[in-house]
């Protein structure tokens, strides 16, 4: 019995299929979800979400938000969602260096320094999620 998985944001719906199983951040560590998995309610922390189906895997970044799993179905509302294939390097490179310059100086853009903390941590998982991604290229379960 497949999993049926939605990652939508507050802009889009980023995902909708079936899928094998998930895994993902959730505020107090890593959680695995299977088909027919008991019902659960948590926060989702910042880090990769990983989406095993068919033998092939897809990876997201994700940062913030919650997670319903009910037996058939797992929903994920999270703030944001980059699938690892599109996320600009270059903009999280950029991004990154931003958030450095404002923890630096104390400044970012009006906003107090755990934004800037916070823009720094975002940066940080995109550019590894991407530069990970991106080396490996595709990858298939075996």
């Amino acid at each position: 019995m497949p999993l049926k998985l939605e990652i939508v944001t507050p802009e889009r719906l980023a995902y909708s299929d079936d899928v094998d199983a998930v895994t993902l951040p959730g505020s107090e560590g890593q959680l695995g979800v299977l088909p027919h998995h008991a019902p659960l309610i948590t926060t989702l922390g910042a880090g990769e979400l990983t989406i095993r189906k068919g033998g092939t895997e897809e990876h997201f970044a994700v940062f913030g938000g919650f997670l319903q799993v009910r037996p058939d179905r797992v929903v994920v509302m999270a703030e944001t969602a980059d699938l690892a294939s599109e996320i600009d390097l270059e903009r999280a490179q950029d991004a990154r260096r931003e958030a450095e310059r404002a923890l630096e100086t104390g400044y970012h853009e009006g906003a107090d320094l755990s934004s800037a903390r916070a823009a720094l941590q975002q940066a940080l998982t995109r550019i590894r999620i991407a530069e990970r991604r991106h080396r490996e290229g595709p990858r298939r379960r075996g």
